[in-house]
């Protein structure tokens, strides 16, 4: 990954074959089957890549047992296949995750086993497991922190647990390395026509020089995520909404309110969702809601009923209630949901599938869709984009292709696992120079060595990029985030060459985005 050879490179020559507009879950993928497909692909990102929904998930690659709850038996199986082929191409990111549905009546055991076996035959060859019917007696064992009373049974199943944003960032690896190009902070500011009206580019602006550039394409693709809309209305200004934001909040706590390694899966709330308490990062993330917005922001907010709803659930579950004050981090991510033929407040009967839309100009839009069928959804999109192209037609290759930083070794209880085969570089870091194995704080595992390999590979522009996507700090301990933001903000500055006004601005910079994630008590 490196932005400034991606930059020389369109201004060498700014023809390309395929144009993506989106450095999301999406967009990226997208743009890596277009270039495996042998097409000249470059990605524009307003912002960071996966800055928006994209780094704000459940941390779950699973085909979702709500769903098949709702009768969606098809998009269950499909993101069940998906989810496999995930788990397969990048192991070192997506693990099998066992979780728990605990059951306090006698009745629920029977009708989730039921229901599970079918998501366990839709997933065939691909399963993670089967699952299992445990008596009350294993269900404490495995949930230590559960509270007891009237606990009559649990239901054991699998799913995948990953690292959304760390699995961007290799998705961008791995077009750099195929040869194509993504671009951060490269703002699309404009779709170009040709004289029949057809699309035939973009201009764009280069938020980190302010240059602008005119990018010519025949296939335009808008994979924007919850901003569809606003590209839509660059290529027409009458035009009907795709999409409806709908926010979606998890806050993070220490380990000690759910010990053990299984997640928790609470199957209806008293507004009728699922709520999860999933262990990530020697934490635990419990979330999520799913509130329907007028407007998307850049930077989400949680609302005190989402948070106050959050709390008062997992009360209801964990031994140890938690409160305010032992939230760690709270972050807010919005769902691109495709608009309703009919008005409604519901967001969870809009539906969850991907739709891909042409234009008349030619401009194509995926809206819809979530990280665990990201792949799918490429492939479909850059079919649909063929199909109406003048480009030959290549075939896709992305279900078995090794995500970059492939590594089949185990990732339970390593830190540097997410790196997966760069592992091994950055611990040379260390062993060049040992002090670069210091933790940044002391609460977390993350080192130095990580901060200047990211600064040198992984074309991190702001400090918020460091801290909240290529190290997740900022969502697992905001405080601990600030804490270490001056100090991060200097090794970057060595790294990067700011100037000392640059590190002070960063720093400050950062600490007004923390304030959103963290609770005042």
């Amino acid at each position: 990954m490196n932005r400034t050879k991606a930059i020389q490179a369109i201004d060498e020559n700014s023809e390309f074959d395929v144009i993506v507009i989106g450095g999301g879950a999406s967009g990226i993928g997208i743009a890596l089957d277009a270039t495996l497909r042998g097409y000249r692909t470059l990605l524009v990102e307003k912002f960071d890549f996966a800055k928006g929904t994209s780094s704000r998930s459940t941390k779950l690659v699973h085909g979702g047992v709500r769903y098949l709850a709702q009768g969606d038996i098809q998009l269950v199986k499909e993101a069940l296949r998906e989810r496999g082929y995930l788990k397969r191409n990048a192991p070192h990111l997506v693990k099998n995750q066992e979780f728990i549905i605990p059951n306090y009546t006698w009745w629920e055991g029977i009708f989730y086993i039921i229901g599970l076996s079918l998501y366990d035959l839709l997933a065939g060859k691909l399963s993670f497991g089967k699952s299992i019917l445990l008596n009350s007696e294993k269900t404490r064992k495995v949930l230590p922190g559960i509270k007891e009373k009237g606990l009559k049974r649990g239901v054991l199943y699998h799913d995948g647990q990953f690292d959304d944003s760390r699995l961007a960032i290799d998705l961008v690896h791995s077009i750099f390395e195929q040869g194509g190009f993504a671009i951060n902070y490269f703002e699309a500011t404009e779709i170009l026509k040709d004289e029949s009206g057809k699309v035939a580019g973009i201009s764009a602006t280069d938020g980190t020089s302010n240059e602008h550039y005119k990018l010519r394409s025949s296939i335009v693709i808008n994979a924007a995520g919850v901003w569809v809309d606003d590209i839509l209305r660059m290529d027409h200004n009458e035009t009907k909404r795709l999409v409806i934001p709908s926010q979606g909040v998890h806050l993070v706590l220490d380990k000690s309110f759910h010990p053990g390694s299984f997640a928790l899966m609470i199957p209806k709330t008293n507004d009728g969702r699922v709520l999860f308490a999933v262990p990530w990062h020697e934490h635990i993330i419990v979330g999520t809601t799913d509130t329907p917005l007028e407007h998307a922001l850049d930077e989400p907010v949680a609302q005190e009923k989402e948070i106050d709803f959050i709390l008062n659930t997992a009360s209801h579950y964990f031994k140890k209630t938690p409160q305010r004050k032992d939230v760690l981090s709270v972050f807010a991510g919005l769902r691109p949901l495709a608009a309703p033929k009919k008005a409604t407040s519901k967001t969870k009967e809009i539906s969850r599938s991907h739709k891909i839309l042409v234009s008349p100009s030619g401009l194509l839009t995926i809206t819809g869709g979530k990280w665990t069928t990201y792949r799918k959804i490429a492939e479909d999109t850059m079919n649909t984009a063929i199909r109406n192209s003048v480009l030959s037609f290549k075939p896709c290759i992305t279900k078995s292709f090794r995500i970059s930083g492939f590594s089949d070794e185990s990732i339970e209880g390593d830190h540097f696992s997410v790196y997966g085969s760069r592992k091994e570089k950055i611990l040379d870091l260390i062993l060049e120079n040992p002090e670069l194995g210091r933790k940044l704080h002391a609460d977390l595992n993350y080192t130095l060595a990580e901060v200047t390999w990211i600064c040198r590979n992984e074309m991190v522009i702001k400090l918020e990029d460091m801290l909240a996507r290529r190290l997740r700090i900022l969502f697992l301990n905001a405080r601990a985030a600030v804490q270490i933001a001056p100090e991060i903000a200097v090794i970057m500055g060595k790294e990067l060459g700011w100037s000392d006004e640059k590190i002070n601005a960063e720093t400050m910079a950062f600490k007004e985005i923390a304030k959103n994630y963290i609770l005042t008590t």
